[in-house]
């Protein structure tokens, strides 16, 4: 398999292939599992089309905690079979399908009660690591162990020593999911699927009850195609709802929508070389490495506002200030946030109060004739979701000898090849010019496709500096989003392709005039364009700001929606 770009060309290409004869499968819904439905159904034979109403991953899937997870307290919910389906997949990722996205984590959970608590969490996390051994597939991490004080005390000097009697170490996997998930549509692409961003569903086509494909608008132009297919999935995540009323269904399961913040601190500002898991009164908390960073987070609380861009308030922030702080010898401030980022969960709505009650499994439903909608789940397992999905769907279009689906063993774009170019990293980094650290950076983003980019930096040499203001992304980097990442806009770049919206104090808009002018030359902007993209950015992060500082979701809603979206 060759690695398909995902070119502005090669998207006006597929957007008209839809169009031009009836496919087996329509996938609504650019999130990690619509993405994931698409590579399951191609690779399983089926034509294929994947449409998504703005960016690759720009709802939930691009603001996640950024875990591969078991989900360590779903065991207190008695949800074995999640936690077992998460190690499972868990392993896959590490080892198998995305080795160069997803690696090993350490975290550390302290222990504040004496006698009862230490055997109560080792046994938990004896079950754990049990499972993952026993999930199909390798654990891919190391085993727990157990801490005194003094020795959690050494790789957490940071800590207060009244905050602990002990602690726990483990294990789980971290992963940029953004990236993560592009590189699914892009593998996707590679096996043929035809795939589209900046492309909304505004209707669906009916002949009687049956939805025989949808009416698809690309943002991009205003132009409509009808776009056929024998089954139709909605894999619309929060829009689930939405989405279901198009084709004139309230459908057999409902999404509530959970809100879950996150802020970044620089790393120097919390003196421990490990992860931190900490219980709050309502769930977890996570203080989660994150290269130069620490990520901080999540909140957990109803949200019934804009899905597009939900905002934090100064309340999320000083909920997290409020925990994180209270384990810390040096507390955090509002000052040392460098970003804030907000994502959205979809859970199947039940009857508990609290959306942190709410199960993470996933569900899926025909709820009219030519359509299959999937709900719920959580990011880790989304190849599961996704062949279950493909599963009913095959059901629904009766054709024979349909395979079972492969992608256990169908490694993404970027993945084959990439333990042994880390192996060679020093050498690469000798003979591209570059300093090993850059290699490493590219290596752990791009995998064996970083060939690509070093090549363009062979072309021109100053590629290979560093983005103004957002010192750990090469310049090449923004090139590439838009010439092989499928990236419309600079908001794409600088909150997606990179992640400078919330690593920098700036939020990227240092570099935002830079990336606008590079991402310009690949897609023939003007200077007028470049200059509305810049304008739009700083807008949307002044109106970020705004919110922030808003003490309710409402107050915070209002604020954020002043910004301009460019589409």
């Amino acid at each position: 398999m060759e690695a398909v770009a995902l070119s502005a060309a090669q998207r006006n290409r597929d957007l008209a292939g839809m169009a031009e004869r009836e496919l087996d499968v329509l996938v609504v819904g650019g999130g990690v599992v619509g993405a994931g439905c698409a590579l399951d159904a191609v690779t399983r034979g089926l034509s294929t089309a994947l449409v998504e109403a703005r960016d690759w991953a720009s709802g939930t899937s691009s603001r996640s905690s950024k875990l591969m997870h078991g989900g360590l307290r779903y065991l207190e919910q008695f949800e074995f079979g999640l936690v077992a389906e998460s190690l499972r997949e868990r392993g896959l990722l590490l080892q198998r399908i995305a080795p160069h996205l997803v690696h090993p984590v350490q975290f550390l959970y302290p222990l504040k009660h004496r006698i009862w608590e230490r055997p109560y969490v080792g046994s938990g996390l004896i079950l754990y690591d049990t499972m993952g051994l026993t999930s199909g597939t390798a654990r891919g991490v190391p085993h727990h162990k157990h801490l005194t004080r003094r020795g959690a005390l050494k790789v957490a000097p940071g800590l207060k020593k009244s905050s602990l009697i002990g602690a726990v170490q483990y294990y789980d996997g971290q992963v940029d999911d953004a990236r993560h998930t592009m590189s699914v549509v892009r593998t996707a692409a590679s096996y043929g699927a035809l795939v589209a961003n900046r492309a909304r569903v505004v209707d669906y086509l009916r002949e009687g009850e049956q939805v025989v494909g949808a009416l698809v608008e690309d943002l991009m132009t205003g132009a409509t195609r009808e776009v056929r297919a024998k089954v139709v999935i909605n894999s619309t995540g929060v829009w689930t709802d939405d989405t279901q009323q198009l084709a004139d269904t309230r459908g057999e399961f409902h999404v509530r929508t959970s809100k879950g913040v996150h802020f970044t601190v620089p790393r120097d500002r919390i003196p421990i070389d490990t992860g931190l898991i900490l219980r709050t009164e309502k769930s977890v908390l996570f203080v989660i490495p994150w290269g130069r960073h620490w990520l901080i987070g999540t909140t957990d609380t109803d949200w019934e506002l804009d899905k597009a861009r939900p905002a934090a308030t100064a309340t999320d922030i000083e909920y997290l200030l409020e925990h994180v702080n209270r384990v810390l010898v040096n507390p955090l401030t509002e000052a040392d946030i460098e970003g804030v980022y907000v994502g959205l969960r979809p859970l199947v709505a039940g009857t508990a109060e609290s959306t942190s009650k709410l199960s993470r499994d996933h569900s899926v439903a025909s709820p009219v004739p030519g359509m299959v909608v999937v709900a719920g789940g959580k990011y880790t397992t989304y190849r599961k979701m996704a062949e279950d999905t493909v599963d009913l769907a095959v059901r629904a279009l009766d054709q024979e000898n349909v395979p079972e689906s492969p992608t256990k063993d169908v490694p993404l774009v970027g993945a084959d090849g990439y333990k042994a170019l880390w192996n060679q990293r020093h050498e690469l980094a000798e003979a591209w010019g570059l300093h090993v650290h850059r290699i490493e950076h590219l290596l752990n983003r791009y995998g064996s496709l970083i060939f690509e980019l070093l090549r363009l930096v062979a072309q021109d040499r100053g590629l290979a500096e560093p983005l103004p203001g957002a010192d750990d992304y090469l310049r090449v980097e923004a090139v590439y989003a838009a010439s092989h990442e499928g990236a419309l806009h600079l908001d794409d770049v600088l909150a997606r392709r990179t992640r400078a919206y919330f690593e920098t104090f700036s939020r990227g808009v240092q570099a935002a005039p830079d990336a606008a002018r590079l991402m310009g030359e690949v897609l023939g902007w003007t200077d007028v364009d470049v200059d509305r993209e810049v304008a739009a950015y700083e807008q949307a992060i002044e109106a970020d700001r705004k919110a922030q500082e808003a003490p309710d979701d409402a107050a915070a809603d209002a604020a954020r929606l002043v910004a301009v979206d460019l589409g």
